[in-house]
């Protein structure tokens, strides 16, 4: 898609559906979702509403972390099809005015991309300065730190050791087949910008930018205080969100996206809200940014599964002011409930008291908030997590080690076991449930087996079933994008202030949005009794003298219980309406 004829800031219209291709839809029943599968899908993208698609990483890779460990930028992985199979998905999805954005994976690469095949091969090759490899000493590595998927961030070149017996390693800060690429080097990022002007001279619409707050490091490569039972410290203190990192990001945005209209949703976990005018500002190195402060409000130690906890809504609520009041400040963002990397939503806050009216209860208070909102495949119909019963059925790489961090640190295995069940990133990888038959429709022989074992819900949760069906959840997906995209109040739910609702009633989550004249009151009771809350203390939090309920625009009930003073929330009731 040409977008230099769009407008500027045409993203802003956007509504994003995110699709792991693994897991979408197998079209040649080797029970691997491919390129044609999403294809062959896309009318069902197009009866949904959305209008985007971020495709997690399809080049070549090993596949030892689902994509995100790329041995070769410029070819498709064989497994997810061809690069004319890319070309065509993106010029079918264009005929139905759906824009493509594709993951950029610059922070490393595959330890089986040629350059770092030579650089280990030939210490004097010059892509041995294409990574980042430093002498540990007295039989130890470089630094304590403790890569993001367990173990030592460094591990050993074998047949390196200097005369005093110290060895050669080399940094990875996710697994240590995803070598860090030396960013300091200016031969990498030419060769990176490279590649990203390739792509988007493609026709794709933009990246999602994966990791990429990680690719400064501290160059004082200190350790840092031990923080677990391993003996290794968290890294990011060192590795995240370093001083300089803008000089970085200023020329890969002058040298690749600002080349282009281009779209560029970055992925920059821990980013302080003070740095947001460089990153989302006017001139910004990116369009908007995914904001995690509410991410992982389920772990009371970040990062660490084993420290689970019910999430409390008036903290949820706090993040989510915080956050959107911030980037209404200085730029745009992108609301999502769901992504690759963490359990399912209606889970995470619900528990065992999931249901269809929760479901469509965080379907509202997300995808009104302002910014381009994101979906994750699954999410429109209500995908929940699974429950296995053995590490060995787990695929995901952080879960195996979180399970066994989880052993370190004393608990049994049965527990262990509970804390990655309830939030392994394998629960939103698992095959998109089209139908209630045996694979759940994955794969067009019904009798093929699916790279990753099934979630197991799909009798009850299913496209087939929904697609139909007024009252369901994907129907109300569907709703809530016509409403945002075409509706009436379109301008007002897309580019209208946001103004937070700060009520004395800690289980309800209300917001304003505003343009022009034009006023929305999003209002979501997050228990499970009836609350009542005076329309009087909503006014006064929007500087209002009084307001007045008018068009009901979304309701997960048939009623409104209101009498002009009190407004009556039912369990889990979820509103928007006019105000």
């Amino acid at each position: 898609m040409d977008t230099k004829k769009l407008d500027k800031k045409w993203w802003k219209k956007e509504v994003g559906y995110q699709i792991y291709p693994r897991s979408f839809y197998d079209s040649n029943n080797d029970g691997i979702g491919d390129l044609n599968g999403i294809t062959e899908k896309l009318d069902y993208l197009k009866e949904l509403g959305i209008t985007l698609i971020w495709i997690c990483p399809i080049f070549k890779s090993p596949m030892d972390d689902n994509g995100y460990d790329i041995s070769d930028y410029y070819d498709v992985n064989p497994e997810f099809g061809t690069k004319e199979d890319l070309e065509k998905l993106i010029t079918e999805a264009e005929k139905r005015g759906i824009k493509i954005i594709l993951d950029l994976v610059i922070n490393h690469t595959s330890d089986e991309h040629e350059w770092f095949l030579d650089a280990l091969k030939n210490p004097e090759s010059k892509y041995r300065d294409y990574y980042i490899f430093k002498r540990g000493e007295n039989g130890l590595p470089p630094t304590n730190w403790r890569s993001h998927f367990g173990g030592s961030a460094w591990e050993k070149v074998e047949g390196e050791a200097d005369e005093n017996g110290n060895e050669m390693y080399y940094l990875h800060l996710f697994s240590k087949k995803q070598p860090d690429l030396n960013w300091e080097n200016p031969e990498v990022r030419e060769e990176l910008y490279k590649m990203v002007n390739y792509w988007l001279e493609k026709g794709i619409a933009g990246f999602r930018v994966d990791a990429i707050n990680s690719i400064k490091k501290d160059k004082d490569y200190l350790d840092l205080p031990v923080d677990g039972a391993d003996g290794l410290a968290d890294n990011i203190k060192y590795t995240l969100n370093q001083p300089g990192i803008e000089e970085f990001l200023e020329e890969l945005a002058k040298e690749t996206f600002k080349k282009y209209n281009c779209m560029t949703v970055a992925e920059t976990p821990k980013l302080e809200y003070e740095r947001y005018n460089d990153f989302i500002g006017e001139d910004g190195f990116f369009t908007m940014i995914f904001d995690f402060s509410y991410a992982d409000l389920n772990m009371a130690k970040d990062g660490f599964y084993y420290s689970l906890r019910d999430i409390p809504t008036v903290e949820l609520r706090d993040k989510i002011f915080k956050s959107q009041l911030t980037q209404q400040k200085y730029g745009w963002g992108a609301p999502f409930l769901e992504n690759h990397d963490s359990p399912r939503s209606l889970n995470k806050f619900f528990g065992k008291k999931a249901n269809i009216l929760n479901a469509k209860l965080l379907a509202n208070l997300f995808f009104f908030l302002r910014g381009t909102p994101f979906i994750y495949q699954g999410q429109e119909i209500g995908m929940d997590n699974f429950v296995r019963n053995d590490i060995s059925e787990f695929d995901d790489i952080a879960s195996k080690d979180q399970y066994q961090r989880a052993l370190g640190e004393g608990f049994s295995s049965e527990e262990a076991l509970h804390f990655v069940n309830k939030r392994s990133r394998d629960n939103s990888r698992t095959p998109m449930q089209w139908d209630n038959s045996k694979n759940a429709g994955f794969s067009k022989d019904k009798d093929s087996k699916s790279w990753i074992k099934l979630t197991g819900s799909q009798a009850a949760t299913n496209v087939a079933d929904q697609i139909n069906d007024k009252n369901s959840i994907f129907s109300h997906y569907k709703k809530m994008i016509d409403l945002r995209q075409n509706g009436k109040y379109s301008d007002c739910l897309t580019f209208g202030d946001f103004i937070s609702v700060p009520l004395e009633n800690e289980k309800i989550i209300a917001y304003v949005r505003k343009y022009g004249n034009q006023k929305v009151l999003c209002i979501n009771n997050f228990s499970e009794l009836k609350q009542e809350v005076k329309l009087s203390e909503i006014a006064r939090s929007i500087n209002e003298v009084e307001i007045k309920l008018g068009d009901v625009l979304i309701n997960n009930y048939e009623n409104v219980e209101n009498d002009g003073k009190v407004l009556v929330l039912e369990g889990y009731q979820s509103l928007l309406v006019q105000i």
